[in-house]
């Protein structure tokens, strides 16, 4: 049966400046950039009601089982209009459907979860996530992968990501994951290093979008996590634009392998 949590709060201008100082770049005022929703409405867990990993034992989604290790794969939002700051503001999220599977590493357990955030009754923000659980055991980092320049016509910026960075992200979106900021507990789970946030490379995937003009609201933005990005380096992040409603995102990690793509329709 879906399980369906619902937050309210006011859209708080403090985090969205808290935001733009995370990622060197300016609030619009008044209204929440595209994906920087993802900052706003954290919910506040207790001490005690976490697991090991740092996620919450219980809530949306909680683990199908103990000792599983949780990664985000990716998602689709569709940004119906911006959310406005200093306004009282609901995220519903609903647990739409769990599927398992058996991967090269073994079972795998994809969960699929729904949000939709609200002002005056109204859907502004609709979007899916996947989540993936997998066991613990067996090592998890990737196998080294090949340079990949991004496509032609795409045009890049760089992003510094820093243990401070991966800190104050966690901070931000309210995600305790320990292996984006314990270096021993992410060795346990099997990484060499911190592990990069996908949000974060969704992120800076929408603002690359951004600055090349391409305007999210009333679009489809998909993204998947290709691999996951170990250890503090610079990201490259490129995008390309077909035309108004069309355009593309890649995030490449030091080594010049992609370890995201986004798609905007």
């Amino acid at each position: 049966m879906d399980t369906t949590l619902l937050t309210r709060e006011h859209v708080c201008p403090d985090r969205d400046e808290a935001a733009a100082a995370l990622l060197g770049t300016a609030c619009l005022g008044g209204v929440v950039r595209p994906m920087w929703h993802w900052f706003q409405l954290p919910v506040a867990v207790r001490r005690d009601e976490r697991g090991p990993d740092g996620h919450p034992r219980r809530g949306v989604p909680s683990s199908p089982a103990p000792g599983l290790r949780r990664m985000f794969a990716g998602g689709r939002t569709v940004h119906r209009g911006p959310l406005r700051t200093g306004a009282p503001a609901h995220r519903r999220s609903t647990v739409v459907s769990t599927v398992d599977k058996r991967g090269r590493s073994g079972p795998l357990t994809f969960v699929t979860l729904r949000h939709e955030y609200l002002q005056e009754g109204e859907v502004m923000i609709a979007e899916e996530h996947d989540i993936v659980y997998r066991p613990m055991t067996g090592g998890s980092a990737p196998s080294p992968a090949g340079a990949d320049d991004p496509p032609d016509g795409a045009l890049a910026a760089h992003f510094d990501v820093d243990p401070v960075v991966l800190f104050g992200f966690s901070a931000l979106t309210a995600n305790a994951h320990r292996i984006h900021y314990d270096l021993p507990y992410a060795r346990q789970e099997g990484y060499a290093e911190r592990v990069v946030h996908g949000p974060l490379q969704v992120v800076l995937m929408a603002e690359r979008l951004r600055a090349i003009g391409v305007d999210l609201v009333g679009t489809r933005f998909e993204y998947r996590l290709v691999r996951p990005v170990i250890g503090p380096q610079t990201l490259r992040i490129s995008a390309r634009s077909a035309d108004d409603s069309r355009a593309e995102a890649w995030v490449h990690d030091a080594a010049g392998a992609r370890v995201a793509e986004g798609r905007v329709s």
